[in-house]
């Protein structure tokens, strides 16, 4: 096992690295903040900037045992789902905050990449997680207009509420 001295010799790489899982979670967080999610402006940099620098922890202090790093990542992802998970609220018959969920989760991953210096990787995931949560949420609107004025991430109507369905008892529910 390493040394947990301070490497001053490693500052800069390790900046460079923290900041770069930091950077690529901003517009991802950007859109949740605009979107008023559980989820926002903070929580996701943090969570790909603690993922990353657990990783790079792991990496020092387990350098030559990749099953104890996979462990460590099976636990972060772990903890990072539980995070996400309280993104997730039930309604009724109704959930809302899967995708702010599997973003927060996503953007682990990003910091996980970022950590093992696999750029390419984390850049793919961030543009197409936040594409997704960008260019799809209009679309799904559109391709199911009659659902109703919410998404599946926060609940809040979006304009005058839910339409109201006749169920097969006689009863009404809300449909998605």
């Amino acid at each position: 096992m390493e040394s947990l001295h301070p490497d001053w010799g490693q500052v800069g790489s390790n900046l460079f690295t923290l900041l770069a899982a930091y950077v690529l979670a901003l517009p991802i967080a950007w859109d949740r903040e605009l979107q008023a999610r559980s989820a926002g402006l903070r929580t996701f940099p943090l969570v790909a900037l603690a993922s990353c620098a657990l990783v790079l922890i792991g990496k020092l202090i387990m350098p030559d045992s990749p099953g104890s790093q996979a462990r460590l990542i099976q636990g972060l992802m772990t903890g990072v789902g539980f995070i996400g998970g309280g993104a997730i609220l039930k309604h009724g018959m109704t959930v809302e905050g899967t995708a702010t969920a599997a973003s927060v989760w996503s953007t682990g991953v990003v910091g996980i990449a970022v950590a093992y210096s696999r750029y390419e990787i984390a850049i793919i995931l961030a543009v197409l997680n936040f594409a997704t949560l960008r260019l799809l949420t209009p679309l799904k609107r559109r391709l199911n207009p009659l659902i109703d004025d919410r998404d599946e991430d926060d609940g809040e109507p979006k304009g005058q509420g839910t339409q109201r369905t006749q169920g097969t008892q006689g009863t009404q529910g809300t449909s998605r």
